[in-house]
């Protein structure tokens, strides 16, 4: 995928804080529903942390909750806090310098997969991840009860 593991990790965690029923969850039940290495991702929630993606709370009751409402944090977000968005202002093919005025040979098409994707990121909110994830889970759980019988 064009995210690196610690990315996917975050969206599939924050989608899923995004669907939880009274918005918090601890890092170990997240990474048991998500089946995600729990350490690792403890590291990552701490981060988003910091990035103000998500607040914490310890003790009795504690856990991760989302620093903003699902339908405000989009995957821009989420990559920019995790992976950072330089990669998209990069040379496609990996020359130093590669602009409108000196172009490598994947320029202009790189330039508009860029912004479709940037774009796309933009407009992909937490909130429609978390519907399109669980939407995605009854399909498979459905699928897996029609093959059974």
């Amino acid at each position: 995928m064009i995210y690196s593991k610690p990315c996917e990790y975050a969206i599939r965690a924050l989608s899923n804080l995004a669907s939880a029923k009274d918005g918090t969850a601890r890092a170990d039940e997240i990474a048991a529903a998500e089946n995600l290495p729990a350490p690792v991702l403890s590291k990552i929630l701490q981060e988003l942390v910091r990035k103000g993606l998500l607040k914490s709370r310890r003790g009795p009751g504690g856990g991760f909750q989302l620093a903003r409402g699902a339908e405000l944090i989009t995957l821009r977000d989420v990559v920019a806090a995790t992976d950072g968005l330089d990669q998209f202002q990069d040379c496609a093919v990996g020359l130093e310098r590669c602009s409108d005025d000196s172009p490598c040979p994947l320029h202009d098409q790189w330039k508009d997969l860029r912004a479709g994707f940037l774009q796309y990121l933009q407009d992909t909110t937490l909130d429609v991840m978390a519907r399109t994830v669980k939407r995605k889970k009854e399909l498979l759980r459905d699928l897996k009860k029609t093959s059974r019988t």
